[in-house]
């Protein structure tokens, strides 16, 4: 018999659950919504569609939650976009931007988990990062 992983749609305490879990992951409030930030550096938010994000978005602006994350590069952006453009987006604010935005009610919890950590990696000092390698490694 073969046990099916159940995969769960995020939310924002999920988001929450993940990034707080990651060390030295402090949460904060900008523009009254959320971000969190490693040694004061910003790896995933809340990012609410502006007005020109829905302008250049048109009919296929998402009108649920967005989470914004930090990604290595433009290579890996355009990848995610391209692997699964039902979940990632960007919009002409963020071109040129190693950041991702994403359709919080479509990402399943495991993806949203490797996203997070991925984006705290990136901006999470050289020997914490590898500390939290080695030790998840181990």
């Amino acid at each position: 018999m073969t046990v099916a992983r159940v995969r769960f749609v995020a939310t924002w305490d999920d988001v929450r659950r993940v990034a707080l879990a990651l060390p030295d992951t402090s949460e904060e409030e900008s523009r009254g919504t959320p971000r969190w930030l490693v040694h004061g550096k910003g790896f995933v938010w809340d990012r609410p569609l502006r007005k020109a994000d829905l302008e250049a978005l048109g009919p296929a602006a998402p009108d649920g939650p967005i989470l914004g994350a930090r990604v290595a590069d433009e290579g890996v952006k355009t990848a995610l976009l391209a692997d699964n453009p039902d979940v990632y987006f960007t919009t002409p604010h963020f071109d040129g931007y190693p950041a991702i935005l994403v359709r919080l009610d479509d990402i399943n919890t495991d993806e949203l988990e490797e996203l997070v950590t991925e984006a705290w990696l990136l901006k999470a000092p050289k020997r914490l990062a590898k500390q939290f390698l080695a030790d998840r490694d181990s």
